[in-house]
């Protein structure tokens, strides 16, 4: 697909329902889940961190976008971009990084409104300016990308839901998209939620069992990702594996998959 129908199928993609966005790591995660049949996919910034021996939050911004550059082009499904913070708490500054995000050629990007220097987040007022300057650069460029707005507090107090949804509304006024608090997971709360924004669509991340893709849809959740979840049960296998070879045992490898299997999927894909 040329890049303005993945975005038109990105955005199409928001209307009604609700779809799951799983998070690739690198080119052949995103490839393997385009193969098995997933309509979009979403960046993690920690799955990319990890596979450049690093802690979440670490690469710099152009390791970044070069990741976004990769997973555009490896796939031909919309990818909508783990954005952290924008690298730049100023609005002005975080406008810039946004237009280098969307020449990547994503369909979406998320913002959060932690800081990008120290611990903790933005207040309020400047996370909303901050959304407000993403959404002036979105429009400014005439390219149909989708703004996700994260608000991030959930992640530090899971007890604040009434200040997440607070934000997540303001967000929403501010121009936002798509809404998005990690940590939302009791069924009363994310109901809340998505009537708070309503007609919005919220996106859920999901990092275990608790609730089904049905689940979520019956409490009128558009979008449901993972976050590094994926990433984690890989490096889980590979760590379970590596720990029983330095024990003496090569057992563990017989859980792999064929390298045949692997080498069917990607050599039966185009590109």
């Amino acid at each position: 697909m040329t890049l303005s129908q993945k975005r038109a199928r990105f955005r199409a993609l928001h209307k009604s329902g609700c779809f799951v966005l799983p998070n690739p790591w690198d080119m052949g995660s995103a490839r393997l889940l385009q193969h098995l049949g997933f309509q979009a996919l979403a960046s993690t910034s920690s799955g990319h961190a990890w596979t450049m021996g690093k802690a979440d939050y670490a690469p710099a911004r152009d390791d970044v976008l070069a990741h976004l550059a990769q997973l555009c082009a490896a796939t031909d499904l919309p990818v909508n971009a783990d954005f952290l913070s924008g690298f730049a708490d100023a609005p002005e500054d975080l406008a810039v990084n946004v237009a280098h995000a969307m020449a990547t050629g994503v369909a979406g990007l998320s913002i959060e409104d932690t800081r990008v220097e120290g611990a903790g987040l933005h207040d309020k007022a400047f996370a909303v300016a901050r959304i407000r300057a993403a959404r002036a650069a979105i429009d400014a460029s005439g390219e149909d990308v989708a703004l996700v707005a994260r608000a991030e507090i959930l992640l530090h107090d899971a007890t604040r839901v009434s200040e997440a949804i607070d934000k997540l509304v303001a967000f929403a006024d501010a121009g936002a998209d798509c809404l998005y608090a990690p940590g939302l997971t009791k069924r009363e709360d994310i109901i809340a939620t998505v009537k708070a924004v309503a007609p919005r669509p919220v996106n859920i991340l999901m990092w275990g069992g608790g609730h089904t893709v049905q689940d979520l849809a019956d409490m009128g959740v558009r979008r449901i990702s993972v976050g590094g979840a994926l990433a984690r049960v890989a490096w889980g296998a590979m760590l379970n594996a590596a720990e029983e070879i330095k024990a003496g045992s090569f057992a563990g490898l017989d859980t792999g998959v064929p390298g045949k299997t692997m080498n069917g999927i990607f050599g039966g894909m185009a590109g």
